[in-house]
């Protein structure tokens, strides 16, 4: 069992990959967390294996992150685009098996 923990600090508009897909284990968590205060609105889009964002999670409001677990999770790349006027910090972990 791996583990993998990182930070990832993003400019305003930029966009990456986070979380790269595993090669020879298998992910079975993954948690992808936007480092900031409660009340603050910060709009984050999460996206799997795809880099144009048509398809996407919005992480805003109150909504500052997105866990998931089990043998059945995503497999791909992770990507992070940041929309906020402000650059972020992103805290992501990930277990693989």
């Amino acid at each position: 069992m791996v583990q993998t923990v990182c930070t990832h600090r993003l400019q305003i508009g930029e966009k990456k990959i986070v979380l790269e897909k595993p090669n020879t284990l298998r992910r079975i968590f993954f948690s992808v967390r936007v480092i900031a205060g409660e009340a603050i609105w910060r709009d984050t889009k999460l996206s799997f294996d795809d880099p144009f964002f048509h398809s996407y999670y919005s992480l805003n409001g109150g909504r500052k992150f997105l866990e998931a677990t089990g043998e059945d999770i995503f497999q791909g790349n992770i990507w992070v685009m940041n929309n906020a006027d402000v650059d972020l910090l992103f805290a992501v972990t990930e277990i693989l098996h």
